[in-house]
C-alpha cells in the first residue's frame, strides 16, 4: 500500500501520523486499549488500513502502560532490529501499510504461549468485536 504523506494525513488523525507513519510513540496508560480485557472477542486492526493485526484471545495484561499480545496473526506484521536509544529491540510494522506499530520483547517471563510482549501502540488499533 503505497500513500503520500498528504493521502496519510488526510485519513489518519495527527497523533495517529505521528506514531505510525514517524515512528512515534503515545504516553504509557493514554491508549484506548490499554486496559480492554482479553476476554473481548474480535480482532484487532490497523488503523491505517484496516488488516487484521491480533485476535483479541491473544491480548494479556504486562502493566507496561500499552496493549500487549503475544501473538500475532501470520503474516501480519514484518519485524525489523531497532537499534535506537541505545538498546537492541525489534520494532513491528504493518505487513499491508508499513505502518509502526510498536516492539516486541522476548523472554520477560510472562506465562503466555509464546513469552512474547507485543507492545503497541493503542493508537494504531482499532477493534473489529
Amino acid at each position: 500500500m503505497s500513500k503520500s504523506d498528504e493521502e496519510w494525513r488526510a485519513i489518519l488523525s495527527p497523533q495517529q501520523y505521528r506514531v505510525l507513519r514517524q515512528l512515534g510513540t503515545e504516553a504509557p496508560y493514554s491508549g484506548e486499549y490499554n486496559d480492554t480485557p482479553a476476554s473481548d472477542v474480535g480482532v484487532y486492526q490497523c488503523v491505517g488500513c484496516n488488516q487484521d493485526l491480533y485476535k483479541a484471545s491473544t491480548k494479556f495484561n504486562s502493566a507496561c502502560g500499552w496493549p500487549a499480545f503475544y501473538e500475532a496473526i501470520p503474516g501480519s506484521i514484518i519485524i525489523n532490529r531497532d537499534t535506537s536509544f541505545g538498546m537492541v529491540r525489534e520494532e513491528m510494522r504493518c505487513s499491508n501499510c508499513d505502518g509502526h506499530l510498536g516492539h516486541i520483547f522476548r523472554g520477560e517471563g510472562y506465562k503466555n504461549p509464546t513469552d512474547e510482549r507485543h507492545c503497541v501502540n493503542s493508537i494504531c488499533l482499532k477493534l473489529n468485536k
